[in-house]
């Protein structure tokens, strides 16, 4: 998970970071309180797979349960974009980061197939499951970005704007040139001759990631003017949006006109495995608002919600496992036992859910709603921890 490197608070305290004058840099709380609120967001659907309710359907409720959780990856891998920028300031030269990138996307590569593929099915049977999730791409794209940031900076926005404008014109291209690994590329599925199943592809989202380190570079500008930007950028991609989608000609492979589902509900229904165009357009635009937008957030909430924009990985490393213990917790409530559905290979294999074990909504939400609040207090202690302590380490977590 990306984490908001080598920026600083925009108040600063010394008796919170004590930083050094010379090496201080302002903290862009707006980017801290939009990944906070893609960390909470995420809590939504996590719940979901235990829950039992189908991913989008059938009910409008379940629909934007679903749906409002897209928003999440891709302000997750746009702002570790950002994140690579902000933490190269810290250090001596390109090639002190590109070590970096590549050691840390190694680590989520490796925290991917151990760590949280335990935590989401509470089993130990590699041989047959083993999962290729956000963290996983996050980390690919990471090892990825160690050479991207030789690169100019507008040959990263170019580049990247490309690959994201362009991949679902050339998908059937990459996925020939890619061969055997075709699935982790482009298609995603199963990896043959392994138990590996790929949820996140690295195409198009190492064009998120470049165009996000690009970024970086509106971070640095004034507070009025970052905010103007990112005002002007994500309201031209949401327009961007409406028109291809009511066009419904390029940008994603699911038309929506024709669809059974209701017309509003099948507009909004894009493609994210691979991920679109139009996804990325109907995601990217309002992260970009809520980043302009968040540049004059203050108060209570804001400090809560940028918490846990501060200490993704930590949060996202503790998120799954306590989710899947509030779920067997439910199940032995409501089911007199603990379901032995919960101990399969969850998200993408966990084999047929048991007839009746699906919970209603508003349970659904009551679980999210403590899951994220009891989150809050480790979190608030790492991030201190975090701010007090200067230890390379602590930028692994």
């Amino acid at each position: 998970m990306a984490t908001a490197l080598g920026s600083r608070p925009a108040t600063y305290d010394p008796h919170v970071e004590p930083v050094p004058a010379a090496t201080r840099r302002e903290r862009v709380m707006s980017i801290d309180v939009v990944r906070g609120v893609a960390m909470i967001l995420m809590a939504i659907d996590h719940v979901r797979v235990y829950s039992g309710l189908p991913a989008g359907g059938p009910t409008p409720g379940i629909f934007f349960t679903r749906w409002i959780t897209h928003f999440v990856a891709p302000a997750f891998v746009f702002l570790a974009g950002t994140s690579a920028y902000l933490h190269g300031e810290k250090l001596a030269s390109k090639g002190a980061l590109s070590r970096f990138l590549l050691t840390r996307g190694a680590w989520l590569v490796l925290l991917e197939l151990t760590v949280i593929r335990l935590a989401w099915t509470f089993n130990a049977d590699w041989s047959h499951y083993m999962l290729a999730g956000v963290i996983w791409m996050l980390g690919w794209c990471m090892i990825l970005m160690a050479a991207c940031v030789h690169l100019p900076l507008r040959a990263n926005a170019a580049i990247g704007v490309g690959i994201i404008a362009l991949h679902n014109l050339l998908g059937p291209a990459i996925g020939r040139v890619s061969g055997p690994l075709a699935p982790i590329v482009y298609e995603g599925g199963p990896v043959r001759g392994t138990p590996l199943l790929v949820l996140f592809v690295i195409v198009p989202w190492i064009g998120v990631m470049m165009a996000g380190y690009a970024f970086g570079a509106v971070t640095r500008l004034p507070s009025e003017r970052r905010r103007a930007i990112c005002l002007r950028l994500g309201l031209a991609l949401t327009a961007a949006f409406l028109a291809l989608r009511a066009l419904d000609v390029y940008g994603d492979p699911r038309p929506w006109h024709g669809s059974r589902m209701p017309a509003a509900l099948a507009f909004l229904a894009t493609s994210k495995y691979p991920a679109s165009l139009l996804f990325l357009l109907m995601t990217l635009g309002p992260i970009l608002v809520g980043v302009g937008l968040a540049e004059r957030a203050r108060g209570r909430v804001a400090d809560v919600v940028a918490t846990f924009g501060r200490v993704p990985l930590f949060y996202y490393l503790l998120h799954i496992p306590l989710i899947h213990v509030a779920a067997c917790i439910v199940s032995l409530v409501r089911e007199g036992r603990v379901d032995p559905w919960l101990f399969t290979n969850h998200p993408m294999a966990p084999g047929q859910q048991p007839a009746g074990y699906t919970w209603p909504l508003p349970l659904l939400y009551l679980v999210f709603a403590l899951c994220v609040t009891a989150l809050y207090f480790p979190c608030r202690w790492f991030a201190r921890v975090r701010a007090e302590r200067r230890s390379p380490w602590l930028s692994y977590l």
